[in-house]
């Protein structure tokens, strides 16, 4: 009970309003309020206390000449000599930043001196009013109401802080008034307890007002900083966060990094599964991270499925280290969501602070070219920045300002390469591949501008001209060689797609079913329903339809049974190890077997010897591609090669 009552008066003393019925706080919103309250008091303070000290210098002047000068003097001297020392404290305090939050310490300290104040001016009317003139005594009362009014005023926002101040005052004035005799006595007293009762509700009043308001402002203010969805901090949270962490670590020296990381297959999920799941998948990720991270740690949700840590401890390279791969560990366990598991792939990029820059935007563009370098690697990775990563992304952003003119440039050109029937040992088309002869770093590969053309949403331009251009040079060859243009999943996603491809076919007059369009089950996987739609749409306008690189992602069999495929791609993976190891071949057996059954024909990729072609014949498979067959070439060089049966010449 002790123990309860000591704590209650702890936070009586501290400010706390919940005494008095005010609003219930808890830190650090509490050391927020208490910020507050004491900059409301130190402002007033100053004129305060001159205030103080003029009231001083007209008692002693009401007095002057009487027997009790001297005491006066010394009663003025002590206040005058105190709110002199405390007015130039409070000012000075007043003019340096303003702390966000301040310790129940510290207001109990303003509520003691407010208290030392106030009993000294309490002492005023006991010790001068009953020996005064009658003047005298006017003056006195005159000075204690209006120091009873003046800390009621400049302690509004501190309740405790007031009655400290304004109690002493009044039970002097009314020790002093029972000494009299007198009838007035009882209607004085009377007067006194109606105005305390009266400021004190008013500076209560004032207080319960004022926190209640505070409280809502600060609510507010979270709100526009608080993600709606996971109630993480949101981007415009993150950005004040790490501006703060950047002062500290230009003025203090102190160190910290900077984790960025997504969830790579967001996108996928949200198409697939629709965006409520989505949504349960972020607030699951977030709970996950407020699991598997420190109260230090600033987590972040950024946008879509991209989320950032600043941290702020123990920043060795192992020990981030270890925190990256904690969060991809937790990320890796699949997500229940109604009765559905999703899997989700992440990857985290690492920029620590001051060693790879001093600046925000520096800072983030960092981590962003560390993170873009984790997911090239692939689903998992952990990357943290290195120097080297400015040249590669000084590289990135003049291919991807390139990339934009290269088209009217005439910088992009279609390589053909050939497929070999093995049954008529006869060319039976050409794939069209996309080439970039950048003007002065060279040829370019499609790894590496391809993605980039994909992400600006320059694919889209490129590939109706690649597949226009793919047509227009099959026109020109004889009436039984197809070509093959590969199709990317986000041009898959663009409800243009089709439009295009049946204007590239009206405009150069190409067959339909000379045409084939070639695509990976990434495609699929990304958005398996549009696919179905797209390419059934492309089926009947006789346009046949190749599934490229199977085997080297899901391989599922209901891509073969629900798509209109007319060709299955064995990667070359598989191809190139069918010789030396038994289970590639087999592998290479069912799926031609496999395939045949549903009436799908087979090519397999990255022929390059022989005794691979032999095999490959020995299994039934229909056409071969790969440098044994022939290497991408130019345009002018196809009619040469359609005119001549297979020979080894072709490889040279």
């Amino acid at each position: 009970m002790q123990r309860l009552s000591a704590a209650r008066l702890g936070d009586l003393l501290a400010g706390d309003l919940r005494v008095f019925g005010g609003p219930s706080t808890i830190e650090p919103l509490a050391g927020r309020i208490r910020a507050e309250q004491v900059s409301i008091v130190l402002r007033n303070t100053p004129l305060g206390m001159v205030a103080n000290i003029l009231n001083a210098v007209t008692f002693v002047m009401a007095v002057w000449g009487s027997p009790d000068q001297t005491k006066a003097i010394l009663w003025a001297s002590v206040i005058i000599g105190a709110a002199g020392f405390v007015g130039l404290r409070a000012r000075s305090s007043f003019q340096s930043v303003k702390p966000r939050s301040v310790s129940r310490r510290t207001t109990q300290n303003l509520v003691r001196n407010a208290f030392l104040f106030g009993t000294w001016w309490g002492a005023l009317p006991v010790l001068f009013f009953g020996a005064a003139t009658n003047a005298a005594q006017v003056v006195i009362t005159c000075l204690s109401a209006g120091m009873i009014a003046g800390g009621a005023a400049s302690f509004y926002t501190i309740p405790i802080a007031a009655i400290a101040y304004t109690l002493p005052i009044f039970v002097g004035s009314a020790v002093a008034i029972v000494w009299m005799e007198g009838a007035v006595n009882l209607p004085v007293a009377i007067l006194i307890v109606s105005y305390a009762i009266t400021l004190f509700r008013a500076v209560l009043a004032h207080a319960s007002e004022f926190t209640q308001s505070f409280i809502l402002q600060t609510e507010s203010e979270n709100a526009i900083r608080r993600d709606v969805l996971t109630s993480l901090p949101n981007r415009f949270s993150f950005n004040e966060r790490l501006e703060n962490a950047l002062v500290d670590a230009r003025q203090f020296d102190q160190h910290f990094a900077l984790l960025l990381f997504d969830l790579s297959n967001f996108d996928e999920v949200d198409d697939h599964f629709g965006r409520a799941m989505a949504d349960a998948v972020l607030v699951e990720m977030a709970a996950r991270l407020r699991k598997s991270t420190r109260e230090s740690d600033g987590i972040a949700r950024l946008e879509g499925g991209e989320f950032a840590i600043i941290a702020a401890r123990d920043i060795r390279p192992d020990q981030i280290g270890s925190l990256a791969k904690q969060i991809i560990d937790v990320m890796r366990a699949p997500f229940l969501i109604e009765g559905r598991e999703i899997y989700c792939r992440t990857s985290v990029g690492i920029a620590l602070a001051p060693t790879d820059g001093l600046d925000a935007n520096q800072l983030l563009r960092c981590v962003d070219t560390a993170l873009h370098r984790a997911k090239t690697l692939g689903a998992g990775s952990i990357q943290f920045f290195s120097a080297s990563d400015d040249d590669a992304a000084a590289r990135r952003n003049a291919l991807e300002r390139d990339l934009a003119s290269a088209l009217a440039n005439d910088e992009l050109w279609l390589a053909f390469q050939p497929f070999l029937d093995l049954g008529s040992e006869r060319i039976r088309g050409f794939e069209a591949l996309l080439r970039w002869q950048h003007p002065t770093l060279g040829a370019i590969p499609p790894s590496e501008f391809i993605p980039i053309a994909e992400e600006t949403a320059l694919i889209h331009t490129i590939g109706h001209w690649a597949v226009k251009t793919a047509c227009l040079a099959a026109v020109h060859w004889p009436r039984d060689l197809r070509v093959s243009v590969n199709l990317s999943a986000v041009q898959l996603k663009d409800k243009a797609l089709l439009d295009g491809i049946v204007m590239a076919l009206s405009e150069t007059g190409l067959e339909p079913k000379r045409l084939e369009v070639e695509i990976t089950e990434s495609v699929l996987i990304s958005d398996f329903e549009d696919a179905i739609s797209l390419l059934q749409s492309l089926s009947f306008l006789s346009v046949t339809v190749a599934l490229d690189d199977f085997g080297t992602g899901f391989s599922s069999l209901t891509y073969l049974r629900k798509l209109p495929l007319s060709r299955l791609k064995i990667d070359r993976s598989f191809v190139q190890d069918m010789l030396a190891d038994a289970d590639c071949a087999a592998i290479v057996r069912s799926l031609v077997q496999l395939a045949h059954e549903l009436r799908i024909e087979v090519t397999a990729e990255g022929v390059e010897t022989p005794e691979q072609l032999d095999y490959l014949r020995r299994v039934g498979c229909d056409e071969a591609q790969g440098y044994l067959i022939g290497k991408p070439v130019r345009i002018d060089d196809i009619p040469g090669i359609a005119a001549k049966p297979f020979g080894l010449e072709l490889s040279n």
